[in-house]
């Protein structure tokens, strides 16, 4: 597998990762759209995404089988820009295709994410996802992330159905 970091979307990488979006939320990851998600509607969320990154407050990893190739999988560090949090950043919009599941390239990509982190000087890692998104609750904890609670009907899974969010969190040793 291929990990690379994305500094400015290419017309391919915004095609390759709006079909990525759009498989895994008919997958069921809840990852904030609902099922049936547009082409239209993805590819305006990652045209959002490019935006932020000249900024350098959001840094996104992809996957691919090969350099060149298509995306398989991605993960996005959503950087603090305020003074008084800039010692953290939340893990956003971790994805792996469905037919590239259980090869181990989620944990991959949070490794990668984990370090780039660290590297940016981040002690402090969040992120959320919904308790019913089939197994990332005990994947996160896996990964060495506290569970700290969740708020019912935060938000609906893709099918519509309310769900309660996970909230997680890790502390990034020094010298990581």
């Amino acid at each position: 597998m291929f990990v690379e970091f994305l500094t400015k979307l290419t017309p391919a990488d915004a095609r390759d990762l709006g079909t990525l979006l759009i498989e895994c939320v008919q997958a069921g990851a809840s990852i904030g759209f609902m099922a049936a998600l547009a082409a239209d509607e993805a590819e305006a969320y990652w045209r959002k995404v490019d935006g932020d990154l000249p900024g350098g407050s959001r840094v996104i990893l992809v996957a691919r089988e090969a350099p060149g190739g298509p995306i398989v999988g991605s993960a996005q560090l959503v950087l603090e820009t305020r003074a008084n949090g800039r010692h953290r950043a939340e893990v956003q919009k971790v994805m792996v295709r469905p037919a590239h599941r259980r090869r181990g390239l989620a944990a991959a990509l949070m490794a990668r994410i984990e370090a780039a982190a660290h590297a940016r000087g981040v002690r402090l890692l969040y992120l959320d996802t919904s308790e019913g998104a089939g197994g990332a609750m005990a994947f996160y904890a896996a990964l060495g992330y506290t569970y700290v609670g969740g708020i019912p009907d935060y938000a609906l899974d893709p099918d519509g159905t309310p769900a309660k969010n996970a909230i997680y969190y890790k502390t990034l040793a020094s010298g990581a």
